[in-house]
């Protein structure tokens, strides 16, 4: 029995430009007529009588033959780009398909190991599988921007070599609404990318989890104090790696009052808005209230290697005093000894 499975949008990163239209052949296609394939063909010149020939050759047109589409048929949607979620890796595009160039054989091995197990979550039938390879059957695909359904196979593959472990994805079979079709180039690398781009999301999730496990086991360990920065302003220092800290900072910001609107791993930036608790609430933790007007904030992260500085600015980006961050620090700490 063969299983196919819809690998829904929510599970990569994929970025669209659409027209006007909803239609998927409109983001597709480019929004204006295709006239110019009714244009004549060029016919031979006619030297006007007494004229002194010259020629140019800087606008001759090479006499060959040009492979593409034409029309309706130029695919006007943005390649896909292989999203960069494996540290250490580089994606290389070619006529195979997608390789991934990994820096070590254990990032190679635990990339194919995770292959084998999305495959069997997501009931993906094998026709083939080796120590090194394995070929699936049809995949089924439902994307907004195609106008029917589209049916996929791959083939996986992993070499280890010294110096240079490959991992790469290559789509061999292409039908659309149950209708086997030649593998088009332009199919054939948009595809490759999005199946590999379903299993670096998948790593990239997994690594998450892992370090927020991480975090929560650490977190009993993190003390806070006071510090400074290379500029000699006063900063929160919570004697963790930034990563352990970014993963549980969230939780203990909701515990004393923050919400948290947005966060920007990349940048170290917590948007938050702050309301302080009531009078109940301070008994409670064993601390004072924190020195803060009822508005919205920056919390800034930085990466001291196994330290993070905590920072907190005003929506205009201007710092908070150094009393409002005195009256935070043991907050953060007192709450942290109570998510214990």
């Amino acid at each position: 029995m063969n299983y196919k499975y819809k690998l829904v949008a929510a599970a990569i990163a994929v970025v669209t430009l659409a027209g006007c239209s909803d239609g998927a052949d409109r983001r597709r296609q480019a929004n204006q007529d295709f006239n110019y394939l009714e244009t004549a063909p060029l016919g031979t010149w006619t030297q006007p009588a007494g004229a002194i020939p010259a020629q140019v050759s800087d606008y001759n047109i090479p006499a060959r033959s040009f492979q593409g589409g034409l029309g309706p048929s130029v695919d006007i949607r943005p390649p896909q780009q292989v999203l960069a979620l494996i540290p250490g890796a580089r994606a290389v595009k070619g006529e195979d398909g997608v390789s991934l160039l990994l820096a070590k054989e254990e990032e190679l091995n635990k990339v194919w190991a995770l292959t084998q197990k999305l495959i069997v979550e997501r009931n993906i039938t094998l026709r083939s599988n080796t120590a090194n390879a394995m070929e699936t059957d049809w995949v089924t695909w439902n994307n907004d921007d195609e106008d029917r359904q589209i049916g996929s196979r791959y083939r996986i593959e992993r070499s280890a070599e010294p110096g240079r472990y490959t991992y790469q994805i290559s789509l061999i079979d292409w039908r659309e609404d149950g209708v086997e079709m030649p593998v088009s180039v332009d199919n054939k690398e948009r595809y490759s990318t999005i199946m590999t781009n379903v299993v670096t999301a998948r790593y990239d999730q997994l690594e998450r989890d892992k370090a927020r496990e991480r975090a929560q086991q650490l977190v009993k360990q993190i003390p806070i104090s006071m510090g400074q920065d290379r500029s000699g302003l006063p900063v929160i220092i919570a004697r963790a790696p930034y990563n352990v800290f970014w993963e549980r900072l969230p939780l203990v910001l909701n515990e004393i009052g923050f919400t948290v609107e947005s966060r920007n791993r990349s940048q170290g930036l917590v948007e938050v808005k702050y309301r302080s608790p009531d009078d109940e609430f301070w008994t409670e933790l064993g601390t004072k209230p924190i020195m803060l007007d009822s508005r919205s904030y920056n919390v800034q992260l930085g990466d001291l290697g196994n330290r993070t500085s905590i920072n907190i600015t005003n929506d205009k980006g201007k710092p908070v005093n150094e009393e409002a961050l005195n009256s935070l620090a043991p907050v953060l700490a007192a709450a942290i000894e109570r998510a214990q």
